[in-house]
């Protein structure tokens, strides 16, 4: 399992990094063809869903526990921030955007806690 964790935070990393590149698009054009509703679901993305399959010993572990809340409070902060695009709150949007925003805070503190995951993943291999 440590190999597949690395695999998986490595990808989840560069996924949850794009997720600013398409917040910033719906906030510059005001569209999404996806619903705030569904940005906050915390198990649509690809590593939600892994992260939810693995077997209760996958999810036993502090750093799982850790990456589970983090990548939850990503997901609501990205549906904060898409509702207040699609209602036309550009200023309020970018400022959840802009560092120290409650997204970009959101993001490091996910991406911190997947990079720990890694390590610790890799040392076990």
């Amino acid at each position: 399992m440590p190999n597949e964790i690395f695999d998986q935070v490595t990808v989840a990393i560069g996924a949850h990094r794009q997720w600013k590149q398409r917040l910033q698009s719906v906030i510059d054009t005001g569209q999404s063809t996806l619903s705030a509703a569904d940005v906050c679901a915390d198990n649509h993305c690809d590593f939600g869903r892994w992260l939810y399959s693995l077997p209760p010993a996958g999810r036993n572990s502090a750093h799982w526990r850790d990456v589970q809340k983090l990548h939850a409070c990503f997901h609501q902060e990205a549906g904060n921030v898409l509702d207040l695009a699609l209602r036309g709150d550009k200023a309020g949007a970018q400022k959840r955007m802009a560092f120290g925003g409650s997204f970009a805070a959101a993001s490091a503190n996910l991406t911190g806690a997947m990079m720990k995951w890694k390590a610790a993943a890799t040392a076990a291999a």
